[in-house]
C-alpha cells in the first residue's frame, strides 16, 4: 500500500470529530477506545500543560496525573540526555491498578494513555504510537 493510499485509508477510518471536541480530543478518544481497559488518554506540552484530553475519569484529576508524568518525562529526557543516549521515545509506569503509557511526540509533546489493571500493554503501546504520530500530522 502507497503512503498517500495509507494516508487517505487512515482518514476515512478516523471519520470525523464528535460534535463540540477537537481533533486532539478525537485522536485520543479514538485511542482510548481501541485499547481494552484504557481510561483515558492526554496530550500535552513539554511543561505538563494539557492540550486536550478524553478521559471517563473526573477531569481535574486527570489533567493532575498528565501533569505529574509530564515531570516524569522531563527528568528521563535530562537524564538520557546526560548520557548522550538523546530522549525516551516512551516509558511504561505499572502501578498496582493502574498503567500508564507515555510517548514523545515530536515538538516536544507527549502523549499519555492509562489502562486498568490487568494491562494489554502491547495494544495500549501501539494504540498510543497512532495516537502521537496522528497528533503531531494535525499539528501540521
Amino acid at each position: 500500500m502507497t503512503d498517500r493510499r495509507a494516508a487517505r485509508t487512515a482518514e476515512a477510518d478516523r471519520g470525523p470529530a464528535p460534535r463540540g471536541m477537537s481533533p486532539f480530543g478525537a485522536i485520543l478518544r479514538r485511542a482510548v477506545h481501541a485499547t481494552p481497559g484504557a481510561i483515558g488518554g492526554a496530550f500535552a506540552d513539554d511543561q505538563g500543560e494539557m492540550i486536550d484530553g478524553f478521559t471517563t475519569r473526573d477531569p481535574h484529576d486527570w489533567a493532575l496525573l498528565t501533569a505529574h508524568y509530564g515531570i516524569v518525562l522531563s527528568q528521563l529526557h535530562a537524564a538520557f540526555g546526560t548520557w548522550h543516549f538523546g530522549g525516551p521515545e516512551y516509558f511504561i509506569a505499572q502501578h498496582a491498578v493502574l498503567d500508564v503509557v507515555v510517548h514523545a511526540v515530536d515538538g516536544g509533546y507527549y502523549a499519555l494513555l492509562a489502562v486498568s489493571e490487568p494491562a494489554p500493554l502491547g495494544h495500549a503501546l501501539r494504540s498510543l504510537r497512532r495516537a502521537a504520530r496522528e497528533l503531531h500530522q494535525e499539528m501540521l
